[in-house]
């Protein structure tokens, strides 16, 4: 079986299109890191720089960054077939 790529969500606990995007992995089986960005200031920092902007949803599938629940983008980047 092919390793899966590194995955990480940058998600508020407030965010809807956080929980359906953590919900879809779930669903998927794909494994996931979750960062709290409004508990870690770091993190959020990080975020900004990399997409340039505050929103979340932000999920990283090995270092590429997807802002929002872009749901085809992820399939795509993880190689589901919906």
């Amino acid at each position: 079986m092919a390793q899966q790529p590194r995955v990480i969500i940058f998600t508020t606990p407030t965010c809807s299109f956080c929980r359906a995007a953590k919900q879809y992995f779930i669903q998927k089986k794909i494994k996931f890191k979750e960062v709290d960005v409004s508990k870690d200031e770091r993190a959020a920092r990080d975020m900004m720089r990399r997409t340039g902007q505050m929103g979340v949803p932000v999920i990283l599938i090995n270092n590429r960054p997807i802002v929002g629940f872009d749901k085809p983008k992820i399939n795509r980047l993880l190689g589901i077939r919906d």
